[in-house]
């Protein structure tokens, strides 16, 4: 609550100036707060007479945590396969349940799609609640939040965890919403707080440059959305046995947004997400017809093409290709860094890749500091030599 203390207003406008919102006004030289006001204080600091009453409201602390119990997953599916993403989280979800002690569970929802249910199981749900309907075949974000809503407020989890993908981006806020929590978004790590057991969400910030660590303690669920391929599957043990739950939901109808067409581009053949080699290019590159050195390289090795932002803004390349911060996440077994240079915000989206191999002629390029190999050379020298050579290996 905020409000003007008009006694010791002087009508200065450092308030005025000092609001990012514009939610401030002068009348008759004395300040006057707008409906628009977000209520986020900077006018607070800049105010010298100290005119203006700022009080922040108690958090609402009377709801009953004690009937929120469980680890749920939201079972990303697409043509009526789960993504991987959604088995590294119950890999990481297995690890927050049993600190906790309570099951882990899936939320899957599609059309003619049990077994997928059953691989879930063997990657680790306890309970996979299973909504099937053929309007439900592809995603749709009215449909999916709204009975991802009805599910968590009839059976209350007390975590949601969230692929950041590009359907996982779109549905969390909108359930968070619809549920008034918190959500942190692009987690990189998770845990358990001991003493208070809330869920501890740790996200890069400020570019990638420090790890700060989220909690939400007046709410519940807790929601994370979590980036592919940071965490780490379990095994699928397919002797495991788990429970198929088919609740009852009022499917949507009338909906405003409606799926008329799907359409598969070139690009989505191989999946930056799912590949196991991924050759990126950097402006080292040069040109943008010189990228297709690199789509050779991946081509040769079965791989994916990633690309720097440097080169998705010069429009060498689309966007769907961009690796970093403001990219996608990447973790494959190789990755070959050809002409980037290494900014922080590149590193933060792939730097968790098992091998990383860098091509740059500047031997002071930041990259070199996290590659397990390294060339220094041009790389429009040293790329048809590696293609030529692996041709020759492979066949």
């Amino acid at each position: 609550m905020i409000n003007i203390i008009y006694e010791k207003c002087i009508g200065c406008g450092l308030c005025v100036r000092e609001c990012p919102f514009n939610a401030i006004k002068l009348e008759d030289r004395k300040a006057v707060i707008l409906d628009n006001c977000t209520l986020c204080g900077s006018c607070v600091s800049s105010c010298k007479p100290g005119a203006i009453d700022f009080q922040k409201d108690k958090a609402d602390d009377s709801e009953d945590f004690s009937k929120y119990r469980g680890v749920w997953v939201f079972g990303e599916q697409k043509d009526n396969s789960v993504l991987q993403v959604v088995f590294e989280l119950l890999g990481e979800g297995r690890k927050l349940a049993e600190a906790l002690s309570v099951p882990l569970s899936v939320v899957l929802l599609g059309s003619e799609i049990e077994e997928q249910a059953k691989t879930l199981i063997a990657y680790g749900a306890d309970h996979v609640y299973l909504v099937e309907d053929k309007s439900l075949e592809n995603y749709n974000d009215e449909s999916y939040s709204d009975i991802f809503t009805q599910l968590i407020n009839k059976f209350k989890p007390e975590i949601v965890l969230i692929g950041a993908t590009a359907y996982g981006r779109s549905l969390a806020p909108r359930v968070a919403s619809g549920l008034n929590t918190g959500l942190t978004a692009d987690c990189t790590e998770l845990g358990i707080d001991p003493e208070t057991k809330n869920l501890l969400q740790t996200r890069p910030a400020f570019g990638g440059n420090l790890m700060a660590t989220i909690i939400c303690p007046n709410r519940r669920p807790q929601m994370a959305t979590v980036r592919p391929k940071v965490m780490k599957p379990l095994e699928a043990d397919y002797s495991r046995k788990g429970e198929i739950i088919r609740p009852d939901v009022k499917i949507p109808e009338n909906l405003q947004v409606k799926i008329t067409e799907t359409v598969h581009t070139v690009y989505e053949k191989v999946s930056l997400a799912e590949a196991d080699i991924i050759v990126s290019g950097g402006r080292g590159l040069g040109d943008a017809k010189n990228f297709e050195l690199v789509r050779e390289l991946a081509e040769v090795l079965g791989g994916a093409v990633g690309a720097s932002r440097a080169t998705v803004d010069a429009g060498w390349i689309d966007y769907s290709h961009q690796i970093g911060q403001t990219g996608r996440t990447v973790g494959p077994k190789v990755y070959f860094a050809c002409g980037i240079s290494g900014a922080v915000q590149h590193l933060a989206g792939m730097s968790s890749s098992d091998i990383i191999i860098a091509i740059n002629k500047d031997a002071d390029a930041p990259i070199f500091k996290i590659a397990t190999f390294g060339i220094v050379g041009d790389v429009l020298e040293v790329l048809p030599e590696l293609i030529k050579e692996f041709k020759a290996r492979l066949g």
